[in-house]
């Protein structure tokens, strides 16, 4: 007696075979994933997703909410709500702010006047694809890749007094003619930036690099066809490609001057002259006398700074991928 092969194993029935057709659903459409699939890729999709929106979002949200109330972090029954309390304190009463956002302030200039410019005549240099033009970006990238905390533990030795590279080498590690780097409140705040600048010049070799490889090699032999130098070409016909990568690096340094903390905090955790807005929001936060309201009352001022600079540049980006 002939029996029905197919409703012996509905389970083999069920799944397709490698090579066979998408299954269609009972309207007539194909079905491009299976359960497991859009399984996967929900875990993929929504595991970041929940993450992000809690370590970032929920915590933003809960930073701005906590600026407008006093709590000393033990309890939520302590919170007590203040209103705009905080920021007159913080723009009146605090004699660190002030001095904090020039701090800011000249973080943002340095970086953007010394290593910036380096980085991208390392960049010019690089592409020219001389001999060991990859050791070179290794090498100049490397700081770029170690921790900003490993970048303060060096540069620390660097500025021993006593028995530091720099003191050793100009004569400056004997008594009476030490040279207190880190200490000293004149000295200080340029130390650090010297550090901070020899990470940051990497950072954007590295960007100014990637944008000198998206220029059309055509360009520049036209330029050269015309009569014009290596300067020239560069000025007047590579530098202006570069617009884009400008944009990106201008944004990226603004970042990188408002977020400065690593290095400060390991230097000597943002005193005697090296105040900045995140040491701040820190010390009022975990200090020893905590005050989250207060300290977050500082963060929301630093959110205000970093959105007014992100913000434009996103809505220029939209604008132009419309566009095109």
């Amino acid at each position: 007696m002939s029996t029905d092969t197919t409703t012996e194993n509905p389970e083999a029935a069920a799944e397709p075979s490698p090579g066979a057709a998408p299954r269609q659903s009972p309207t007539g459409h194909r079905r491009l994933l299976t359960r497991r699939d859009r399984i996967t890729l929900g875990l993929m999709a929504g595991l970041p997703t929940i993450l992000h929106v809690a370590l970032v979002w929920l915590t933003a949200l809960a930073s701005i909410a906590l600026a407008f109330t006093s709590w000393n972090g033990i309890g939520f029954d302590s919170i007590q709500w203040v209103g705009l309390q905080n920021f007159r304190e913080l723009f009146t009463n605090n004699p660190q702010f002030w001095p904090a956002v020039e701090h800011n302030v000249v973080w943002f200039v340095v970086l953007i006047l010394l290593p910036t410019p380096f980085g991208l005549f390392l960049a010019v240099q690089l592409d020219k694809r001389i001999r060991f033009s990859r050791v070179y970006q290794t090498a100049f990238f490397l700081p770029v890749v170690m921790s900003l905390a490993v970048i303060g533990f060096v540069w620390q030795l660097v500025y021993n007094p006593d028995t530091g590279l720099i003191n050793s080498v100009i004569g400056a590690n004997k008594p009476g003619h030490y040279i207190d780097w880190i200490g000293d409140p004149d000295l200080n705040l340029w130390a650090v930036l010297i550090a901070a600048s020899w990470r940051h010049a990497g950072y954007m070799m590295i960007l100014y690099l990637a944008g000198l490889k998206g220029v059309d090699p055509a360009l520049r032999e036209a330029s050269s066809l015309d009569g014009a130098d290596e300067w020239q070409t560069f000025k007047n016909v590579v530098f202006p490609t570069l617009r884009p990568t400008n944009t990106v690096v201008l944004v990226v340094t603004i970042i990188e001057a408002l977020r400065a903390f690593d290095l400060v905090f390991v230097f000597n955790k943002g005193a005697q002259g090296t105040e900045l807005l995140s040491i701040l929001v820190t010390n009022n936060i975990i200090g020893e006398s905590s005050r989250v309201g207060y300290g977050s009352a500082i963060a929301v001022v630093l959110l205000v700074i970093s959105l007014a600079v992100i913000v434009p540049y996103l809505i220029a980006t939209f604008r132009k991928e419309r566009r095109a």
